[in-house]
């Protein structure tokens, strides 16, 4: 499985956005909510899962898209189940540890 990201550093902090690789470039909708997970936010690279998983573990700000990624940060301890909010099925999460 392989993960779309794209890190920067806002005001000092480390941010990811990341999400399943093939969620790139779709357009997800649910009633009035449309998100658009664009390769312009999450994918700036591809990455297997060793370095999803040690980029995840060392970001301030998480920014998650996808049944996968928000899978494996769940499993890795990062964030919480009832914090996963979920557009027309696919899953969101994102983190804040400052």
């Amino acid at each position: 499985m392989q993960f779309a990201i794209r890190s920067a550093n806002y005001q000092d902090q480390s941010m990811l956005n990341i999400c399943d690789a093939d969620l790139v470039g779709k357009k997800i909708t649910e009633g009035e909510l449309t998100m658009n997970i664009t390769e312009g936010c999450y994918c700036e690279r591809f990455v297997e899962k060793d370095e999803a998983e040690l980029l995840l573990k060392n970001s301030s700000i998480i920014n998650m898209a996808g049944k996968e990624t928000v899978s494996l940060s769940l499993k890795l301890g990062i964030g919480s189940e009832n914090a996963v909010k979920t557009v027309s099925d696919i899953p969101f999460l994102i983190i804040f540890n400052m």
